[in-house]
């Protein structure tokens, strides 16, 4: 629980609209009598994601998924040519590491060669021009993917899942719902300043030093974070989540929900542990967090600093009213983790889009890959 570890800008807009469409629409069990897609998988079949997308169909129906009818094998001979799969997918973390020599030679107009990892971009970069107008399509966390591959979903008060998206149309906080006084009796019994729970000690984005500056500035207000797991001193075991998440709604008013590299959109599960348990998320990262949660329900550490933030957090500590105005959200918005139903499933997804039409006809390329995945200045 406690870490897991072409032109784009034209495409941004009407990958945006598909993902509306097929997030929200059913697809019949026609579907699953359509002709097979074949997927190659081109790096190990035991690197995410194919450790889970299992032989043949078998990940797919095992999932129910609305589409069944993709087959991943990792034979490149399976079809004599590897010219005749529908999509080869290649595993981020490996492939950014590949010589070109290991790539494939050829490839046929129709196919779609696929970039695929929910690794953060800042730790796995490209410092080559070596995948420059290689891939097709994306499957990643990042927004403008053809394919999302994350941890959250946004719904909105009616279950229609709005995002998250590079563009977002939130509603504005004071048109929001006043909290209940049943959520204000049960937020003022929080009795702790902030939790973390960590298990990677030294991360690329130096969160570890910000906890240690901010543990000095909330001295001031006798208060502190405190940090579970490997790189701190308190415990609470990975088999009793569910405790552990209780933990969290019913003793602390913030949840650190620290990344531990800087990526653009790069947000994981950390940010629901704060969201689905009544805290308010300090979030650090390289996000515009705005694509996913409204203004006015999180405080952003890095925009603060840590001694700014030590007094934010003390000042709403102690006004119960301006506490409990970060929570009006509730009525409005709910948060899942993306395998939680089979319409933004990631597995599933994939699937999906070898199935549209438009989507599959459409010829685009990723010329300068560099550009797009790389954090700046990071190569």
């Amino acid at each position: 629980m406690y870490e897991m570890e072409t032109n784009i800008d034209k495409l941004i807009e009407k990958v945006s609209e598909y993902e509306d469409k097929l997030a929200n629409t059913s697809v019949t069990t026609e579907s699953n009598k359509s002709k097979l897609k074949y997927i190659l998988r081109w790096t190990s079949s035991q690197n995410v994601p194919f450790v889970y997308m299992g032989e043949g169909q078998s990940g797919f129906i095992e999932r129910n998924c609305p589409y069944t009818n993709c087959f991943v094998t990792g034979d490149r001979n399976y079809l004599d040519d590897y010219t005749k799969f529908d999509a080869i997918a290649f595993s981020g973390p490996e492939v950014v590491r590949m010589n070109k020599n290991s790539l494939p030679i050829k490839r046929s107009p129709h196919q779609k060669f696929a970039f695929a990892t929910i690794e953060s971009a800042d730790n796995y970069p490209v410092c080559s021009n070596k995948l420059d107008g290689f891939f097709n399509w994306t499957w990643t966390y990042k927004l403008d993917s053809e394919a999302k591959w994350g941890y959250i979903v946004v719904r909105d008060s009616e279950k229609k899942v709005v995002g998250p998206k590079t563009i977002m149309h939130w509603m504005k906080l004071e048109e929001m719902n006043p909290v209940s006084d049943e959520l204000k009796i049960q937020l003022s019994k929080k009795s702790k300043a902030a939790a973390w729970f960590v298990s990677n000690c030294y991360s690329r984005s130096g969160r570890e030093k910000f906890v240690k500056d901010l543990q000095q500035q909330l001295k001031k207000f006798d208060l502190n974070v405190d940090v579970y797991g490997k790189c701190g001193p308190l415990k609470c075991d990975r088999d009793k989540e569910d405790e552990c998440y209780k933990m969290i709604e019913n003793d602390y008013y913030f949840y650190l929900s620290f990344e531990n590299s800087f990526s653009e959109d790069y947000v994981t599960e950390k940010l629901l542990h704060a969201l689905k348990h009544n805290a308010i998320p300090i979030v650090y990262g390289g996000a515009n967090y705005t694509r996913f949660m409204p203004d006015g329900i999180y405080l952003n550490a890095r925009d603060l600093g840590a001694q700014k933030l030590a007094e934010k957090m003390n000042e709403l500590i102690n006004d119960p009213e301006k506490y409990a105005e970060y929570f009006r959200w509730k009525d409005h918005y709910s948060y899942y983790r993306r395998f939680e139903s089979l319409e933004t499933d990631d597995y599933c997804r994939f699937c999906s889009i070898l199935n549209e039409v438009d989507l599959v006809k459409k010829i685009t390329t990723y010329e300068n890959f560099r550009q797009w995945w790389d954090p700046p200045n990071r190569c």
